[in-house]
């Protein structure tokens, strides 16, 4: 039996990066796994001030980070007790499909999986005015299939996830190339950059990343999908306001 025929007895495992001005964007987002989610899933949402209580995180926050878990995303693994298939997402994703589909792509064989984006951002800005930044292997780690009980894994403590460089992190440097496996960009679907293609239902997208700033955000309310991701979210609400 392989780790993936192990975890498939499991709940999957979802760590949220989350950030406290975007707590509407992690409740869309939760939302919108569970509402699709054939499989039984644990949502666990990374806040960085639980992961600083418990003394796992401590590094000063640094100019260039846009959310607060640009970093604790990377204690994944650690999260999961190196156990396991687990999957980090950012919280500005919205859900279109089955997460049960992404998690039937895992191959063991490797260490992570991800989306391999050719990204290059055309705006200086993004979010609520934060620094668009431009570095190689640009958003492959905004949403990541960890094999957690990769050896090489191992290598994620909190002691490295606190004193590395964002290039050592983000390029997953503790890692060979070949460690690295691809899934379909329709997994992370760049909003203003992916392209659909009409003829070709490959490409529509199955989780749409709103990487430049979701509707959420007042200088992002029409941007693309915003229509889809407005309709989840008062599918949440009116759900929320009933249970009230």
């Amino acid at each position: 039996m392989t780790v993936s025929d192990v975890g498939n007895a499991l709940p999957l495992k979802i760590f949220v990066g989350y950030d406290t001005r975007e707590d509407i964007a992690y409740e869309v987002c939760r939302h919108s796994i569970l509402k699709l989610s054939s499989i039984s899933v644990e949502i666990i949402p990374i806040k960085q001030s639980d992961v600083r209580k418990s003394g796992l995180y401590w590094r000063e926050r640094g100019q260039l980070e846009s959310t607060e878990f640009s970093f604790t995303r990377f204690l994944t693994p650690y999260l999961a007790n190196f156990e396991g298939w687990a999957v980090f997402v950012d919280c500005d994703f919205l859900y279109l499909a089955d997460i049960k589909q992404l998690r039937d792509l895992v191959d063991d064989k490797y260490a992570i999986m991800c989306v391999q984006h050719d990204y290059t951002p055309n705006e200086t800005t993004k979010m609520d005015g934060a620094v668009q930044t431009v570095y190689p292997r640009k958003n492959w780690s905004s949403m990541v299939l960890y094999n957690c009980g990769h050896p090489k894994n191992r290598a994620l403590t909190p002691q490295l996830v606190n004193s590395q460089t964002g290039a050592f992190l983000h390029r997953f440097q503790w890692l060979d190339d070949h460690e690295i496996g691809s899934i379909p960009f329709v997994w992370n679907f760049l909003e203003g950059h992916s392209q659909v293609d009409e003829n070709d239902p490959t490409t529509f997208p199955k989780a749409i990343h709103y990487t430049r700033g979701g509707p959420w955000f007042e200088a992002w309310k029409n941007c693309q999908f915003a229509h889809l991701w407005m309709k989840e979210r008062d599918e949440y609400l009116n759900e929320a306001n009933k249970g009230n």
